[in-house]
This record gives structure tokens, C-alpha cells and sequence, in this order.
């Protein structure tokens, strides 16, 4: 616990917002059950489900009213594509349970290269997920309350900021919070499409009058390109599926087989919502609207239960929050992904780190700045969103189950063969598929992760290539026995005037080496004349330097003269090391720092990195006179 009052106040604010510190041992008991694992990795894929559907009826919708009956065979034809994605990820579960998806399997059967491609991409995903999903929630809310879309930035920050909070509280805590919506939208999106299947069967499917803002049909003619760029715009539905597998460590044991359990019933469920949704939106001719009105989910919802219905306004709650906590995936994974790469030597080290609550804290607050920035420069428009979100997706896909094919065949484990087959099969899939997404989303926005991926590559090399050169620096051989240095070393104590921070800095020069050395920085001859002698005086046996500085500076002078004594010492001979031990005041409160022009901090940035310099740096506390009132006395007397 903290020392201070201070101290003790901003701790317990702390545990009000963020929960009590967790210590490691606590750690198995953050880990999720299945159903927890289910509403928290599971929402970004599900989600995806209230505005999949819209995306490929926006593109079909220029070829005419008859185009949208092709609409559910598009919506078959992805959901059979998520069917191979989601086996694939099963066995990746299998084979990697410490995490990291695309980018361990990449890495590991591929190159390191492709593993590092495989993460750019995810991290521009795991971004983009937070930035769409936020935006389509607020979409939400304006089908119920249209004049929401006038603050529609206000609420994607309160919503991100809240969002952070409950991750910074660890996973336990964001799965009970995420569990109730996440189930409540299941609920009512199943019970839509009961409906809809119900009054189809029955015959008892009647028009419903199209919005007054609804997006007019075109006379464009229905070819491959736009079955192709409809099917590119509706695989937005497979985001967010392959969270599970990046985040393997945070289910509770056995941690393999739990994470492709769940894997397989989020599938199954995302497959049933989203073809149902589109069957139902064919059926009952649902439209998407213009910006601003209502989304094909609410319209759906309103046809199924009635726009007077409780349940209207359930659903349209329980759509508005699964959204919102869609985003929860990515606080999730990022993080994590954020933590591997930092262990591997290719993120700052500071993203391995893990808070008071076993949260990787770094990375959950990067990604919710991150992501706000970008929804905000889009200005919340979901539709300019998208382009930028299926790339990286399928990039990731295809480069797991390329990997997923070598790994196969290196291993040739028990039942290989069907798993290389279905590895195969849909690693040409999503490669089809990336193609067909990157040229038919290029122009709208698509080109942008394109320029990113290989500049987060370039970033994450630069990094790497940083700590391998300092653990080459730092780097100690093997046969070496460290025993007593044998250069020579010397102390030097840049003072401002006889002060008792400065007896104590000389003191603790003393205690490395005899050759101590005060240098006194002057700009005024009688000044430096008057320190001499009190100096002599009072501390005789060190020897002071006075350097003028005629320019009034400090740094410049004090270097000066460190190079002087290098220049003096003889040629040949091993450098002394040079001890540079800096007095410094500790002011006690935050206004009396203000009094302060905090010349030690300044001398200390400028000397570090000086080659054969040490640079030892003594607070002086005022506290410490009432602790050891003898302080004053440690001066050498006369």
C-alpha cells in the first residue's frame, strides 16, 4: 500500500474504478467458463449478423428489385464459407492453445515474415472492429431515436471509454457484465427468424410499405462483378471469428478443447442468424434506408413484433449493446496479440506488462485511442467504415491455413490427411476471397490497409532490430568471470553552492572512489571567489573546479570540461570511468516543484549515453532531517 495520504486516496479510487490488484495466483480464477467465453469472444462474429445482411442488399439493390432474391444465395454461400473458417480455427486451437492465431501458426510453419504480415493485419482488424461495431451500435439507436445521430461521436466515446473501464477490471468481471445482452440479443434475433420461417411456411407474408428514405432500386444489369462485390460487402459477417483462437489462454482448463467448443456453437449460431436475417429481409421486401434512418435489423424487428412492441424496443436495446460490446472482443485480443508480439521482441516491451488486475493495460488503452480517432475522422459513418475491415480479415485466414497446411504435413499426425484437406480447401477459399474483396473495396477506402500492413511490418522489424542490437551491446561471453575492475575511476560532483544536498552527494562520491572532484558552474567571478572559500573551509581534502560560463549555461560548460580531462588522460591508456554524481532536491508537494527550474533532471538527460560516463543520481529528501537529525553533522569539520 502506498505510504503517503496521497497516495492511499488515488489507490482507493483506483479499486472503486478498476477493482482491488489481483496477484498471479489469482489468475486461474479470471479464467472464462465457456458460456462467459461465448459472450465475450463471441460478440464482435454474432454482431456482425445485424449488419451483414444490409451490406449485401446496398450493393444488390442497383440491379433491381428481382436482384435481391439472390441476396440468400450470396448469404449461403458465405455461411458455408464460415463453415470451413471455423473448422480450420478449431483445429488451430488444437495445435497453438497458448494463443496468438495467425500469427503463431504463420510464423511458425511459414516465416517469420508472414507471421508478422498475419499480425499487422490483425491489429488493423482488431481496430476496425472496435470503430464498426460502435458505429453500427449507434446506427441502432438511431432507428428507435433518430436525433441521436446528431451526437452520434459523443456517444462512440462514452460507449469506447466505458468499454476500456470494464476490460482495465479484468476478464471475469467484462464477462459477467458482457454475458446478459450478448444472450438477450441471441434470444430475440432467433425469435425473429422463427417468425419470419414461421409466416413463410404458413403463407401469411404480407408486403410491408417501404421506408420513406429507402434506397431506390437501379436498372443495372445483374453480372459476376456485382455478385462478386455483393459477396465481398456480406463476408463482413465472418469478422471477429477467428477472436477464439487468439485468445486460447484466457478459458479455464482443459483450455483447447473449451475454446473449439465454443468456437464451433458461435458458428453455428452466427450461420443460423445470418441467413435467417436475410431470408427474412428478402421475404418481407426490406430495403436499407439512407444515412441516419433505420437499419434492415430494426426494420426486421419492427415487421416481427410490431413497432408498439416491448420486445421492439428489447431487441433494439439488446442490438444497440451487443454492438457496443462487439468491441469487447478486440479489448480481448489486441491486447493479447499486442503482449505475444512484445515478448517476441517485435512491439515495446511495455505491452507484455500486465496491470493491478492481470489486464494487459497498455494495449487495451492504445487500441481505445486508436479506434476513437479513426471513428472520429470517419465521422461514425459505418458504411465508410467497412471497406477498411474485411481485408485484414481474409489476410489473416488464408496465412493460417497455409500454415495449418504445412503444419500438417510436417507433424502427419492421427487423422492428417482430412484435416490438410479442409485446411487446403479453405485456405484457396479466403485467398479467392481476399482477392475478390481487395479489387471490388480498393477505391472505397480498401487501399488504406493495403499501405498499412506493410508499414506496421516495417515498424514491427524496426523494433526487433532495436533490441537485438542492444542485446548484442549487453551481451556477456560465456567464459567470462566478472571479478574486481580493473580501470581506473573518478568522481565528479557538479554543484550550485554549499548546501546540505550537496555534502550529501560529495559523501556518496566518497564512498565510490577517493577521486572526487566538485566543478562549480559560474557566470560571476566574486560568486565564484565567495564559494571557494567557503568551500575550502568547510570541506577540505575535495578540490573544486570553477568553469566560467560567460554564456550563463550549464550543460555546455560541464560537458567542456569532461572532455578536457578525457583530452588530458594519457594516450594508450584505458579511459577512467567517470562518475558524474548530481545533487538533486526532492520538493515534497506539486506546488513547490513549480519553485524549482529543475536543473539536475536536466544535466541527467544531457550526460546519459556520454561514452565512459556514469551518471549517479542522490535526492535529498527534507524529511530526512527529521529521521536523522545528525545529517548536519556529516559535513568534515575544521
Amino acid at each position: 500500500m502506498p505510504r503517503t495520504a496521497r497516495g492511499r486516496a488515488l489507490a482507493r479510487l483506483r479499486a472503486t474504478v478498476f477493482g482491488r490488484p489481483l496477484s498471479n495466483e489469482e489468475e486461474m480464477e479470471e479464467r472464462l467458463s465457456k458460456r462467459k467465453a461465448l459472450a465475450i469472444f463471441s460478440s464482435d462474429a454474432i454482431s456482425s449478423s445485424a449488419y451483414a445482411t444490409e451490406e449485401i442488399l446496398r450493393v444488390l439493390l442497383i440491379a433491381g428489385a428481382g436482384a435481391l432474391l439472390v441476396s440468400v444465395q450470396v448469404a449461403i454461400a458465405i455461411a458455408l464459407l464460415l463453415a470451413v473458417v471455423s473448422l480450420s480455427y478449431r483445429q488451430v486451437c488444437r495445435a497453438y492453445p497458448n494463443g496468438g492465431g495467425a500469427y503463431i501458426v504463420a510464423r511458425t510453419n511459414l516465416a517469420p515474415i508472414y507471421g508478422l504480415i498475419a499480425a499487422a493485419a490483425l491489429l488493423i482488424d482488431y481496430v476496425m472492429t472496435v470503430a464498426v461495431s460502435t458505429a453500427a451500435a449507434i446506427a441502432q439507436i438511431q432507428s428507435v431515436i433518430p436525433r441521436a445521430y446528431d451526437i452520434r461521436i459523443e456517444i462512440a466515446f462514452l460507449s469506447i471509454a466505458l468499454i476500456t473501464i470494464a476490460n482495465l477490471r479484468g476478464l471475469r468481471e467484462s464477462g459477467n457484465i458482457f454475458a446478459v445482452p450478448t444472450y438477450l440479443f441471441v434470444g430475440l434475433a432467433l425469435a425473429i427468424v422463427a417468425i419470419g420461417a414461421i409466416r413463410i411456411v404458413t403463407g401469411t407474408v404480407g408486403p410491408i410499405p417501404a421506408e420513406r428514405d429507402a434506397v431506390p432500386f437501379g436498372s443495372e444489369t445483374l453480372g459476376i462483378l456485382l455478385l462478386l462485390k455483393a459477396f465481398a460487402g456480406g463476408s463482413v459477417a465472418l469478422t471477429g471469428v477467428e477472436a477464439i483462437a487468439n485468445g486460447v489462454p484466457a478459458f479455464k482448463p482443459p483450455e483447447a478443447r473449451n475454446a473449439a467448443d465454443t468456437m464451433t456453437a458461435m458458428s453455428i449460431l452466427l450461420a443460423i442468424l445470418f441467413v435467417g436475417l436475410t431470408v427474412f429481409a428478402v421475404a418481407f421486401g426490406l430495403r436499407p434506408t439512407a444515412e441516419g434512418g433505420p437499419s434492415i435489423v430494426a426494420l426486421a424487428a419492427r415487421t416481427a413484433f410490431g413497432a408498439a412492441s416491448p420486445l421492439f424496443y428489447m431487441f433494439a436495446a439488446s442490438t444497440a449493446l451487443i454492438l457496443f460490446l462487439a468491441a469487447n472482443t478486440s479489448f480481448n485480443a489486441f491486447p493479447r496479440l499486442a503482449a505475444i508480439l512484445a515478448g517476441d521482441g517485435y512491439m515495446p516491451r511495455q505491452f507484455s506488462f500486465r496491470g493491478d488486475r492481470l489486464a494487459y493495460s497498455w494495449g487495451i488503452v492504445l487500441l481505445a485511442a486508436i479506434a476513437f480517432g479513426i471513428l472520429w475522422a470517419f465521422g461514425g459513418d459505418t458504411h465508410a467504415l467497412i471497406p477498411l475491415y474485411s481485408v485484414g480479415v481474409f489476410l489473416c485466414f488464408t496465412l493460417s491455413q497455409l500454415g495449418m497446411v504445412k503444419h500438417w504435413l510436417a507433424g502427419r499426425e492421427t487423422g492428417w490427411r482430412w484435416r490438410l484437406v479442409v485446411n487446403a480447401a479453405g485456405g484457396v477459399l479466403t485467398a479467392v476471397v481476399l482477392a475478390i474483396v481487395v479489387s471490388e473495396k480498393f477505391v472505397d477506402g480498401a487501399y488504406l490497409v493495403v499501405i498499412l500492413v506493410p508499414t506496421l511490418v516495417g515498424m514491427m522489424l524496426f523494433i526487433n532490430r532495436q533490441y537485438s542490437r542492444s542485446a548484442r551491446e549487453l551481451a556477456v561471453k560465456p567464459d567470462l568471470v566478472v571479478g574486481r575492475p580493473h580501470r581506473e575511476e573518478r568522481v565528479v560532483v557538479p554543484i550550485t553552492g554549499i548546501n546540505r544536498a550537496v555534502i550529501q552527494a560529495i559523501n556518496v562520491g566518497r564512498s565510490i572512489d577517493p577521486d572526487v572532484r566538485a566543478v562549480f558552474i559560474s557566470e560571476d567571478p566574486d560568486e565564484a571567489a565567495a564559494v571557494r572559500k567557503q568551500f575550502e573551509r568547510q570541506i577540505p581534502g575535495v578540490p573544486l573546479v570553477v568553469v566560467s560560463s560567460p554564456y550563463r549555461a550549464l550543460a555546455g560548460p560541464l560537458l567542456a570540461y569532461l572532455d578536457v580531462l578525457d583530452a588530458a588522460w594519457p594516450p594508450g591508456k584505458s579511459h577512467p570511468i567517470t562518475f558524474i554524481v548530481i545533487p538533486e532536491y526532492v520538493a515534497r508537494s506539486w506546488w513547490e516543484r513549480l519553485l524549482y527550474n529543475q536543473s539536475a533532471k536536466r544535466l541527467r538527460s544531457i550526460l546519459l549515453g556520454r561514452p565512459h560516463t556514469v551518471v549517479v543520481n542522490v535526492p535529498y529528501r527534507r524529511e530526512d532531517d527529521i529521521e536523522h537529525p545528525a545529517a548536519e553533522d556529516t559535513a568534515p569539520k575544521e
